[in-house]
């Protein structure tokens, strides 16, 4: 009997540790995507504690734009607005969300709900140098599967899947070293 009781509770052991490596295994690591020929979404690690440079709306989506230490720092300095560029390992993400209706906050008639994307800058003018320095990177996030996949030609807005996806785009703030989001006061 015991030799029975020993039978069913190994197979319940593997079988809770088949279960446990399927979920694990299903679970996307975004860390290993990577835009052909560009940004990889390690090169951004850790961007979800990166301090806030500003807010927008735009397309119907809010957006969140973060900067990495770096990038905070040139901010500070006066970069962009003293004509000098931001220095190679500045790094921003723009972090887009479909808004709804708030039904907790009185008042608050907007609030993000559903994630959209998540978009990259990398500064390295000599990785980059054909597109002013700057990598970029839009990665699309599907909410039934919970993953991120790099954007492609069919988004919107389309991203042609290479690390010069946002460079024309950005041609219309070279001026300010392709970067078109201000630092705020706070």
């Amino acid at each position: 009997m015991n030799r029975i009781v020993y039978w069913a509770m190994g197979i319940m052991i593997a079988a809770v540790a088949v279960a446990m490596s399927t979920s694990a295994m299903s679970a996307q690591d975004k860390y290993s995507l990577k835009v052909p020929g560009g940004i990889a979404f390690s090169e951004v690690k850790g961007y979800e504690g990166w301090q806030a440079v500003s807010v927008s709306q735009n397309g119907g989506k809010f957006a969140v734009i973060l900067g990495n230490p770096a990038m905070i720092d040139a901010y500070k300095a006066g970069i962009p607005g003293n004509g000098k560029p931001f220095p190679d390992g500045a790094q921003i993400a723009k972090i887009h969300w479909i808004p709804q209706k708030s039904e907790t906050e009185p008042g608050q008639p907007l609030v993000p709900n559903t994630l959209h994307d998540a978009d990259f800058m990398v500064k390295d003018s000599k990785r980059f140098a054909d597109s002013g320095g700057w990598g970029y990177a839009a990665f699309e996030y599907d909410v039934a599967s919970e993953t991120f996949r790099p954007g492609t030609l069919t988004d919107s807005p389309p991203q042609a899947n290479d690390a010069k996806c946002g460079a024309a785009c950005h041609t219309a703030a070279k001026a300010r070293d392709y970067v078109f989001t201000s630092y705020q006061k706070r």
